[in-house]
């Protein structure tokens, strides 16, 4: 039988040379310069500006653009098409494709004063392109936040232990927040300390799980509420304490929004980066260790019940499901998401201390993305999958269960390695959604108009105040992505989030290119512009089959949607499908409009500032 190791040493060699090579000459190509002044020192204010050392950051950033997709994504993928296909996608398209996304949005950032990719567009093609790309991000912002919040929720009910842990080092960070900008404490000591606080508060986790309802859980849980909280809005379809704890995900998600980034983000992000780095490196080296030394519970082999490849159409659990356009769709974040670029030019941008950082903040840390994916492609491969076609709740548990199995190599007990695997995922998930509300407030401030530099609280009758305020803005965000998650139609929210997150990755690559073409005409624009060119291809044909075949054509015309609610449903997906779908080629016309006007001189004319 096969060995797991294959699936790690195949990405661990491509993802170096991706690292030692291709990195260092996109790092070049873009003229970074370590003395060139950042926006986190010219515009430094404390709150949203703030120079940062690099591995504080390198925390923050990778804690944030890894979230439950790039888990989810391989573990669904690989078992419905096979694991050799969703191996290949993730080891190549990665560092070709995923790595160079990340590392343009937040080297043309840099170059635009820790702007968003919106922002940059509209710099070249007017005002139209700039606000279609950031109401599009918008609003995948708030699909993003729903999902997250949802999947926490779920976490959150599986494992009981990840709460108190979560609340623990929650509470830890704001403590090392203070410690390191108000006293100026030594930062090595002080990592020293705060480290080993969030591994303690993992055991504590594991003697005193938190539920908020009642229900199936370890013994010696401390249950808050009594009764099953059949009375939560979404109970019926998610059960009560997992709908309870959406509400509370996405509250501390809105509060952790509004304060500076030195309380809250970056400290507990640094902290957990050092729980992710244990879990990913720590599944990598017991996946090494097993198969030479044999100290696994069971044979780190291949399931039987995971094929190297279930051909074309994907195994018949899943609908017979084309692997072209839908398994790139499905792996998504593992090998390039867009939700990336708003964080690289968000949050990241504006705390980059060197411009040279650049190359292990945004390329490397997609790398480590990668591999993430491949330790969730990794315990799929161990564990097996009973229910391909199960989505996110069949996919979580096999994380945990799998990490567990492979975390045995190292003598971790199976039941404590599956806990902690849970708790690295749902601290992926925590960063990812109050990072996220963060990022939408961002998208808002430059749609409504706010100079670098400067924050609203949005505490006055001014309604764009209300709409771009750290305090206020949060509320436009979380009501909807709440009402989309009780709503019951969870599943039509992750194929909505797969197909815009897919989207706005070939979005921002476009404005990369742009960006690029404008600069110097002399630039090439082959490493952006060919992976901009494969996703837009893939992503619009994804959508046509989820809008005109798996909706109009299967839900509507053959009747497979059943219910009145569920025909409602799929009419939704289709216009919410076609939207995405006008809008990404209109962004995508008006980019290569400016891009000829550049390179080909004035026969094909450039869209003007305001030009609809």
């Amino acid at each position: 039988m096969t060995q797991v190791i294959w699936i790690i040493a195949a990405v661990l060699v491509t993802f170096t040379a991706g690292y030692v090579g291709y990195s260092r000459y996109l790092t070049q190509f873009v003229e970074l310069d370590e003395e060139t002044e950042t926006p986190a020192h010219k515009y430094e204010d404390g709150q949203e500006y703030v120079p940062s050392k690099k591995p504080v950051l390198l925390g923050h950033h990778y804690s944030s653009i890894a979230g439950g997709a790039p888990i989810v994504g391989p573990i669904t993928a690989g078992a419905i098409w096979g694991w050799v296909p969703a191996l290949l996608w993730i080891a190549i398209g990665n560092p070709l494709m995923g790595a160079v996304h990340d590392f343009v949005s937040l080297s043309g950032s840099l170059r635009h004063e820790g702007k968003s990719i919106g922002y940059m567009i509209g710099e070249y093609v007017g005002e139209s392109g700039k606000n279609m790309l950031l109401w599009f991000a918008f609003l995948t912002i708030v699909l993003v936040v729903a999902v997250f919040a949802l999947v926490v929720g779920i976490v959150f009910n599986a494992y009981p232990q990840v709460v108190t842990a979560s609340l623990l080092y929650i509470g830890l960070a704001l403590v090392f927040g203070v410690y390191l900008y108000q006293f100026n404490g030594p930062f090595i000591p002080g990592t020293i300390l705060f480290v080993a606080g969030v591994f303690a508060s993992v055991w504590v986790g594991l003697q005193y799980p938190l539920a908020l309802f009642a229900g199936d859980y370890p013994a010696g849980t401390i249950v808050l509420f009594g009764g099953a909280g059949n009375w939560v809005p979404g109970a019926g379809a998610l059960g009560g304490n997992t709908a309870a704890w959406i509400p509370f995900v996405m509250i501390y998600a809105a509060i952790a929004s509004a304060l500076p980034v030195w309380v809250l983000l970056q400290p507990r992000d640094y902290l957990s980066s050092f729980l992710l780095y244990t879990g990913v490196g720590g599944a990598t080296v017991a996946i090494i260790v097993g198969t030479f030394l044999g100290t696994s519970a069971e044979p780190l082999v291949i399931d039987e019940t995971i094929g190297a490849f279930e051909g074309f159409w994907g195994v018949d659990a899943a609908g017979l499901a084309p692997l072209f356009p839908l398994l790139f769709i499905t792996i998504a974040c593992g090998t390039i998401s867009g939700f990336h670029s708003l964080v690289s030019s968000g949050t990241t941008a504006k705390q980059l201390d060197k411009e040279t950082d650049a190359r292990l903040i945004g390329y490397g840390g997609m790398l480590g993305e990668g591999l993430l994916a491949a330790v969730a492609l990794s315990t799929l491969a161990v564990w097996g999958f009973a229910d391909p076609a199960g989505g996110i709740g069949a996919a979580l548990p096999n994380f945990a269960s799998g990490g567990g199995l492979i975390l045995t190599s190292l003598g971790v007990p199976q039941t404590v390695g599956a806990v902690f695997m849970a708790l690295v995922l749902c601290s992926f998930l925590l960063t990812s959604t109050d990072t996220a509300v963060r990022l939408g407030r961002y998208m808002m401030e430059e749609i409504v108009g706010t100079p670098a530099g400067r924050t609203d609280t949005g505490l006055n009758a001014d309604p764009a105040s209300f709409a771009r305020g750290r305090y206020t803005n949060p509320i436009i965000q979380i009501v909807p992505a709440y009402l989309l998650v009780v709503s019951g139609q969870w599943v039509v929210l992750w194929q909505l989030f797969g197909g815009a997150n897919q989207l706005l990755a070939a979005l921002a690559l476009l404005t990369a290119t742009v960006w690029l073409a404008n600069w110097d005409d002399s630039k090439q624009l082959v490493s952006t512009g060919v992976p901009m060119a494969i996703m837009v291809t893939i992503t619009i044909l994804g959508l046509s089959i989820l809008v005109f075949y798996e909706n109009l054509y299967l839900n509507l015309l053959q009747g497979g949607a059943g219910s009145t609610e569920a025909m409602l449903s799929s009419a939704v997906q289709m216009v919410i499908g076609l939207v995405l779908i006008v809008l990404a080629l209109a962004l995508v016309r008006l980019g290569y409009r400016n891009i000829s006007s550049v390179r080909r001189g004035p026969e094909t004319p450039a869209a003007e500032p305001g030009d609809d």
